[in-house]
């Protein structure tokens, strides 16, 4: 012992006692997902608490010098039979809450494990075990002990990321809520045949809850809906709550009054039946048949994390796109000896780390079965699999939504993780080059038959949906009618729209009622017209089956469309300006301003009294306040709503509105009101203060510095919306005098080229379906996601951690799809 103990001494001063704030990595390796139930266990550095697989503490020990690590093993318990029923397992209860983990929920089984704790010396592993400790002198036996109960007792940084605890039904109380005054003036509700008091509407109708008006709901924008009258009355009277007739049942509601009594279902009971409902549930996840498990490279499975089954569709179809395996998984030896000291926090570190672990076949084992003894059961189809929690963590910092537990929608995790990508490959390749296309826009005003062009850069084509061409509609039209006598015994009928039709609806001229035109310096009728100005080597395509309900819900389609194996879009492809095409004028819009302001000038050291004109284009508009609040109550972002107003001229809620929902897919959407004559909005950053890290991050991605040096003082010098802002203005930055080697245009006998825009690969325009993901669930704010990727000429379906064959791959629910561009 002595020599175990000299060894001790000798590293006693790097064994550190975890403090609060110190991130303990216990569950987890840093490098790999080896845990703790792992063969080999897991090492937590003594010193940086950091967690470290046994394939990786020998490196971790020779790159650190850190030599004292606490090895952790856990062997899971069996379970035991309570006698409840005759299987060892008692019933479940049927849940009466839309939650997680708590009562009245969904059950979350925990695992019982058996835990053994040492202290390990390197480079020649040496164990100190907590009885060897008890020999040792005080001053060793008092800091190691406190250093390794620290460690166990410290909350692990991945078991703080798990869900525990989820409750769907736990809304957002509002300010007005516990002080809410209700008249006693004999109004009573009938329990149906409700009609607004103002206009007779029989749908969308609310009861105000202080003096119980009944009365229509928001117009939706494009036209029905209610007739704002429920609106109108909290405008004139202040009273600010009110509930949708429809949703409430006397339990749901008796804090608001005991007589109302509504025969519908209230939202959480929808939504649980919803969650346990046959139909697009079973469909999807083939649970009508016995699946095959399937198991080794490329088969592994992910944990759900809670609502993480977004997360772990997009990256289970992510790593089957040669581009990604070649950035982060063949190279994963040279990226992990080059992280860093915490490679916890690096991108490129946990990228490449999540797709060793999807692709090397080391954790797609089955998972043990707990109530069968040395692993005698067949199979199951779930995995052991991975967790992936550090990578949740790491890609959802600092965001509003995906750096919580809720569900989220899988497209708007692509594009934002396609957007992480691309800020981290500043050198080298860039996978995210596999999705990008340019898109380019072609605008004639009717009026004088001259045309724009314009190109931007995208990633997702988003393919509409148009409801009225269903080739079932007769179904559709009994099957509702029949709902409404109230037969219970009405089939649910799914609208089958041909994709033929959906390609249509995206490649029709749009037509734009409010287009101002530089060619007849007005306001006129035009035509958008989209096309593909270059084909990228993968193309993604989501279906557009999120929307909007009467009652400004968010809501699903419940379509069937008949997505091709293959496709030909080369009929899409753009031609640019046609040969006696003449152009709209390059002439910028007039700044909008108010009626009722008088428009002056900021005086300063280049303006005098006689002429102000140098600053009036710097003016901030005057906004109607109120249209932007209650905008900005309904969810969308401040900028948004600011603009939304300011580009309808503040002509009310209802104009703004219309912009939001025709402008939602702008790049920029959330970007800061840029006003006419600016170049950028408040808060324009000097060139000499701009982050040389952010300048460098965007001219690696095929930008001049000129460009992202616009871009960057266009958006006060904050990276992401840099990037945003540099592809949604393409236009503007070929049109830049940019110089180049210290020449400018005029000293350029014929002018020069355009700067080069951004990276795209080009190619046929012919592709073969390889992958899809589909959802269930009314929302993208309640559900689940499969995938559906093919292998080998094999359908297989990634659910969580179950991965089977799939049997009937359910090819015209899917959510998003993938192609790969067909050698030619």
């Amino acid at each position: 012992m002595a020599d175990v103990g000299e060894l001790l001494m000798s590293v006693l001063s790097t064994i550190r006692v975890p403090k609060p704030g110190d991130r303990v990595h216990k569950d987890e390796c840093a490098l790999s997902f080896s845990s703790p139930e792992s063969e080999g266990g897991l090492y937590v550095c003594m010193n940086s608490f950091l967690g470290l697989g046994s394939q990786y503490v020998d490196r971790h020990h020779a790159r650190s010098g850190q030599r004292a690590y606490l090895h952790i093993t856990r062997t899971r318990k069996a379970k035991e039979d309570d006698g409840n029923s005759g299987s060892g397992h008692p019933p479940k209860k049927k849940p009466t809450r839309l939650a997680i983990g708590i009562e009245g929920g969904f059950d979350v089984e925990q695992e019982q494990y058996e835990e053994d704790v040492k202290v390990v010396i390197l480079p020649d592993r040496q164990e100190v075990t907590s009885e060897d400790l008890a020999t040792m002198p005080d001053v060793v036996r008092e800091r190691v002990s406190l250093s390794m109960a620290g460690i166990m007792a410290a909350d692990s940084v991945s078991h703080t990321l798990q869900v525990q605890q989820w409750d769907g039904e736990v809304r957002q109380e509002s300010k007005h809520a516990a002080d809410l005054k209700q008249l006693d003036n004999g109004v009573k509700i009938p329990p149906s045949g409700w009609r607004c008091e103002v206009c007779d509407l029989q749908e969308n109708i609310w009861m105000n809850l202080t003096d119980g008006k009944v009365l229509c709901g928001r117009r939706y924008f494009d036209g029905s809906g209610g007739n704002n009258h429920a609106l109108l009355h909290y405008q004139e009277t202040g009273y600010p709550l009110a509930v949708k007739l429809g949703t409430i049942t006397p339990d749901g509601a008796a804090r608001y009054s005991h007589t109302v009594h509504v025969t519908e279902r209230t939202m959480t009971e929808l939504e649980i039946a919803v969650n346990q409902r046959v139909g697009e549930w079973e469909v999807i996840q083939e649970s009508g048949t016995t699946l095959r498990p399937l198991f080794g490279p490329g088969l592994t499975g992910m944990k759900n994390l809670g609502n993480s089954c977004y997360l772990n569709s997009v990256m289970q179809v992510l790593f089957t796109i040669p581009d990604f395996q070649s950035k982060y998984v063949s190279n994963i030896d040279k990226i992990i000896d080059e992280a860093p000291s915490d490679p916890t926090q690096d991108f490129k570190t946990q990228v490449a780390k999540l797709g060793y672990g999807l692709l090397s076949g080391d954790y797609s084992k089955p998972a043990p079965d707990p109530g069968e003894e040395n692993g005698a059961a067949e199979p199951r189809g779930d995995q052991i699999g991975i967790a992936p929690q550090m990578f949740k963590a790491l890609v959802g910092r600092g965001h509003p939504e995906f750096s919580t537990n809720r569900q989220q929608d899988a497209q708007e995790f692509l594009l934002h993780f396609i957007n992480m990508v691309e800020r981290n490959c500043r050198s080298g390749s860039n996978p995210s080059e596999a999705f990008r296309f340019l898109v380019e826009e072609r605008i004639v005003c009717q009026q004088s038959q001259k045309a724009k062009y314009t190109q931007r850069v995208d990633y997702i084509v988003q393919l509409p949906v148009p409801m009225d061409q269903a080739t079932n509609t007769e179904e559709l039209q009994e099957a509702e009618r029949r709902r409404e006598e109230g037969d219970s015994s009405a089939p649910t009928v799914r609208a089958q729209i041909p994709f033929t039709a959906c390609m249509a609806a995206l490649s029709e001229p749009e037509i734009l009622t409010d287009f101002w035109s530089s060619a007849v310096q007005g306001k006129t009728t035009a035509t958008k017209t989209t096309r593909f100005a270059s084909f990228p080597d993968h193309l993604v395509i989501q279906i557009k089956k999120f929307t909007f309900g009467l009652d400004w819900v968010p809501k699903k389609l419940d379509v069937s469309i008949d997505v091709p194996d293959t496709l030909d879009l080369s009929g899409l492809r753009a031609t640019g300006q046609q040969p006696g095409e003449e152009l709209l004028p390059e002439v910028a819009p007039p700044p909008l301003m108010t009626p009722d302001v008088e428009v002056k000038g900021i005086l300063g050291s280049h303006g005098n009294e006689e002429d102000d004109s140098l600053y009036s284009p710097l003016l901030s508009p005057v906004l109607d306040d109120s249209t932007v609040s209650q905008l900005c109550e309904m969810g969308f972002p401040l900028e948004a709503c600011r603009k939304a107003v300011y580009y309808t001229g503040n002509t009310g809620i209802d104009a703004a509105m219309n912009w939001i929902m025709s402008h939602m897919d702008d790049p920029d959407f959330s970007a800061p009101l840029v006003l006419p004559g600016c170049s950028s909005g408040p808060g324009t950053t000097p060139t000499e203060s701009l982050s040389e890290e952010h300048l460098a991050t965007i001219v690696s991605m095929g930008f001049s510095r000129d460009q992202a040096t616009k871009a960057l003082r266009a958006t006060s010098n904050v990276l992401d919306r840099a990037v945003d802002w540099i592809f949604s203005h393409l236009d503007d930055l070929e049109s830049m005098d940019v110089s180049e080697g210290g020449r400018s245009a005029a000293e350029s006998e014929g002018g020069r080229d355009p700067p080069p825009g951004p990276r795209v690969r080009d190619g046929p325009g012919k592709y073969e379906l390889f992958a899809f993901i589909s959802h269930m669930g009314t929302s993208t704010m309640c559900g689940h996601y499969v995938a559906h990727i093919k292998k080998d000429q094999q359908w297989v379906i990634f659910n969580d951690q179950k991965v089977c064959a799939s049997e009937k791959p359910p090819k015209d629910l899917g959510y998003l799809y993938f192609y790969r561009r067909v050698a030619e």
